[in-house]
């Protein structure tokens, strides 16, 4: 059987605990409760099961843990900038520039056409999504009518606007039950 991992004792198993249940925060909660478990002598891969995390995460909190004390369980998701824009200010602008005037072959932008011109411009292809994208981050929207019925009776909708009067079924008399 594997030994568990070992846990620097920056705080003892029972200060670990009061620690796991007195955190308010729900990521700090869980990486208390793991660190917890594993300094009880669980094993990784039992914790991450019973937490719901993979092995490789509650080791990485165990070696954070290790590493920098109570303070490595803090929750770092604040401090992640996340991708840099596909679009940088002064290719936005270009793009603004283009939108502008009418597009490539002619008729409305879309997002495939400026999926295309951003796929020029950055050198590598890309997905209509992502032209969506850029065309919402500058405020456009989508510019398709609405569609309409084909085989509409032009008479019938104009008397249904007016709130004309439809034909009315009228009752046929009391009914008589059929011969035997």
């Amino acid at each position: 059987m594997p030994r568990s991992a070992t846990i620097v004792p920056h705080l003892s198993v029972d200060e670990l605990g009061d620690c796991y249940r007195h955190a308010h925060e729900p990521v700090a909660r869980s990486h208390w409760q793991m660190v917890w478990l594993v300094a009880q002598g669980h094993r990784i891969p039992d914790v991450a099961t019973l937490v719901g995390y993979t092995a490789n995460w509650v080791r990485e909190i165990v070696r954070r843990y290790n590493a920098d004390g109570p303070a490595g369980l803090a929750d770092r998701r604040q401090h992640n900038r996340g991708q840099p824009p596909l679009l940088d200010a002064p290719a936005r602008e270009a793009l603004a520039g283009a939108l502008a005037g009418p597009a490539p072959d002619g008729g409305i932008w879309t997002s495939t056409k400026a999926a295309a011109w951003m796929a020029d411009r950055l050198g590598h292809p890309g997905s209509p999504q992502r032209g969506w994208e850029a065309l919402r981050a500058l405020g456009f929207t989508l510019q398709r009518p609405r569609p309409r019925a084909a085989k509409a009776d032009p008479a019938a909708q104009t008397t249904f606007k007016k709130g004309g009067s439809r034909p009315k079924s009228t009752p046929s008399g009391p009914r008589t039950p059929p011969p035997n």
